[in-house]
């Protein structure tokens, strides 16, 4: 089986190619096409067809991840949306929860309503009302309201409708019945369903995340669409598979379905890669550092496990996103952040990027101001010769231009003591967020191995596990590649999920066995649907369970197969109690435990890669190994010197699979 996965980031497109019976691998990266970035996957892909010899339909998998969906809702350039909702909760998305971002100021704009996802005008409330505890319908649907609305909408010209019905959850009738009228009123318009996006309780996460669907889907699609085509058009017969934010990849079906899914794509199929390198190498416990040229990406991976984010954490920019989401902190500070000197003086680093056009000014794209990758040239950590394997080459004498005309007549500084400073700069943003995810969260950074990779994260890694007192630090073979290789290193996964809120001391075990059997049928069927065989299917069974009175769940797994009995329950009682003991240093035995979700997991099983490890070395290199010697600026002990700096040719120990 020959295997391509594309990881699409700000700045370069990357490809991982492996033939699993011959063992062959190519590597590509090209520039990112801001513009449409299918137009640069393509062309990349087609070279690695080419690299390989192989023609575009012998390519049999095809897997992507993107940050397309995650740059629509930072920019807020999605589609214009409408809602149908219950009367009376028109306004839920701007409400929100009363919370500040910022708790003392009185002057600031509350992001959700300065870019709120759906305008007032297009947010049109019909009478009808379900309720709980058994969905039963107090007050029935007014159709003749939905119809008014739908052609309302559509004389507004909006490109989808987000419907969002008060505990629909618990009954899903009226949203189906609201969709078979838009597709009699407006065949083809974008439509999402509140209970079929997120089928659980909350009613503004479940609302703000449907219109979250809504407000990036016929963009997602376009663009997922337009690369389908664009593969079919050159030959390619792979069927396209999407990372999605839990971790795992779905079908084109699959993701388009619920595009909201694809947040965070690309940088969780770094974590994985990143995992996969830190296991091979011999280290369970690891943290992830991913810089590439727009942004760096943060991950904890204790006993090489993938947190979950809490559902009321998941937030993408402004907004929440209750969606299955692995925890990854993303921050602005990549080889493109640019340099400057802030309004007030002090000197900054990012978030603002470069990004792939025009890129940092040594990039030759007509970037004029200095950046991250222009601060590591000057210090002589780049080679300007091989940038790209070869393929790019840098000017070192625009990075200089760009620290003298920007930063140096206000730093009052020279170059080299200007450049080291947006270095560090830099690498205090990523430490803060290595801190804020470890420490912070009851993991002692000295207990991990850094794993860096990305174009940029092996410049910095060093320096900061020395910071941080971070024993190991361990570089992938070909680092730049290594979101790329996570995307052939995981399975293809589903999230399904109902609400249940009942106690532990009292639970109707009846009716979780068959809840939990109805997800396991459905989870089940769309694997299938993927041309998953059974004895490749993987289903796992998880709760959200909280103490009585507590307005978090936390996340624990449930004694898979069969019905559910008194024996799974106590399991259950004792698993979360021991994950409320990790996570907040606490437990209280004698509080009522509740049951407020459950969820199946499924996974279909790709085949897994192995390292093909390297022999054990020499203390002295071997012929052809040092490739050159320059001098390359660091600081040690406060003092800022020039090294006569060896350089060394790397030999990658490839992966192969099983």
């Amino acid at each position: 089986m020959k295997r391509l996965g594309v990881d699409v980031g700000g700045t370069f497109t990357d490809f991982f190619y492996i033939d699993e019976e011959t063992g062959a691998i190519v590597l590509n990266k090209v520039p990112t096409t801001p513009t449409d970035p299918s137009v640069g996957v393509m062309a990349g892909a087609l070279e690695v067809c080419d690299m390989a010899g192989v023609p575009a339909s012998g390519i049999d998998q095809f897997f992507h991840g993107t940050t397309i969906a995650t740059n629509i809702i930072i920019e807020h350039n999605g589609s214009k949306t409408g809602m149908i909702t219950t009367e009376g909760y028109r306004d839920i998305i701007y409400i929100a929860r009363h919370k500040r971002p910022l708790n003392f100021s009185l002057r600031q704009d509350l992001p959700w309503q300065k870019h709120v996802l759906v305008d007032r005008r297009n947010r049109l409330p019909v009478h009808e009302r379900v309720i709980a505890p058994q969905g039963e319908v107090l007050v029935p649907l007014a159709e003749d309201e939905v119809r008014e609305a739908v052609r309302k909408l559509k004389a507004e010209q909006v490109e989808s409708i987000a419907v969002c019905f008060l505990f629909s959850f618990l009954n899903p009738e009226h949203e189906l019945r609201v969709r078979e009228i838009i597709e009699e009123e407006w065949p083809g318009v974008y439509v999402s369903l509140s209970h079929e996006v997120i089928p659980q309780f909350r009613e503004y996460y479940r609302f703000t995340t449907t219109c979250l669907n809504c407000y990036m889907g016929p963009k997602v699609s376009r663009y997922v669409n337009n690369l389908a085509s664009a593969m079919k058009q050159e030959g390619f017969g792979a069927e396209l598979h999407l990372m999605q934010s839990s971790g795992g990849v779905a079908t084109l079906e699959g993701a388009l379905s619920r595009p909201v899914t694809l947040l965070m794509s690309g940088p969780i199929a770094g974590l994985i890669g990143g995992i996969w390198a830190g296991r091979n190498a011999g280290f369970a416990n690891v943290i992830t550092l991913d810089v590439g040229g727009t942004s760096a990406d943060i991950g904890v991976a204790p006993s090489g496990e993938m947190r979950m984010k809490h559902l009321l954490d998941t937030k993408i920019g402004d907004y929440d996103a209750m969606v299955p989401m692995v925890d990854i902190d993303t921050i602005g500070a990549g080889g493109g952040s640019v340099a400057f000197v802030d309004e007030g003086g002090m000197f900054r680093v990012g978030p603002r990027s470069a990004g792939a056009e025009p890129g940092p000014a040594c990039y030759r794209r007509g970037g004029l101001e200095p950046t991250a990758t222009d601060a590591n040239l000057t210090l002589g950590r780049l080679n300007p010769n091989n940038f790209l394997g070869g393929r790019m080459t840098l000017d070192p004498s625009l990075s200089e231009k760009a620290f003298d005309d920007h930063l140096l007549p206000q730093l009052n500084m020279d170059r080299v003591d200007a450049a080291l400073g947006a270095i560090k700069i830099l690498e205090a943003a990523m430490m803060n967020s290595i801190e804020m995810n470890s420490v912070r969260k009851g993991y002692d950074p000295r207990d991990f191995a850094l794993v860096a990779f990305g174009g940029a994260g092996p410049l910095h890694a060093c320096q900061i596990a020395r910071e941080l007192s971070i024993p190991a630090v361990v570089i992938p073979p070909n680092p730049g590649i290594t979101s790329a290789l996570g995307l052939l290193a995981t399975d293809i996964a589903y999230d399904y999920s109902k609400t249940e809120l009942m106690f532990i001391s009292d639970p109707d075990l009846e009716k979780l066995s068959a809840d939990f059997a109805e997800l396991e049928r459905e989870a089940t069927e769309r694997l299938r649907k993927d041309g998953m065989s059974d004895d490749r299917i993987v289903l796992q069974r998880l709760a959200d369970c909280r103490y009585f009175g507590q307005g978090y769940e936390l996340r624990v797994g449930v004694d898979s197969g069969g019905a559910i009995t008194g024996a799974t329950i106590t399991s259950l009682r004792d698993a979360f109690d021991q994950a409320h003991l990790q996570q907040y240093k606490t437990l209280n035995p004698e509080s009522e435990v509740q049951i407020v979700n459950i969820r199946v997991m499924g996974f279909g099983g790709m085949p897994k890669l192995e390292w093909q490890p390297l022999g054990k070395g020499k203390a002295v290199p071997v012929d052809g190994a040092l490739t050159a010697r320059r001098e390359v600026v660091f600081q040690v002990d406060g003092a800022t010197r020039e090294f006569d700096t060896p350089i060394m040719t790397g030999r990658s120990s490839l992966p192969a699979t099983r």
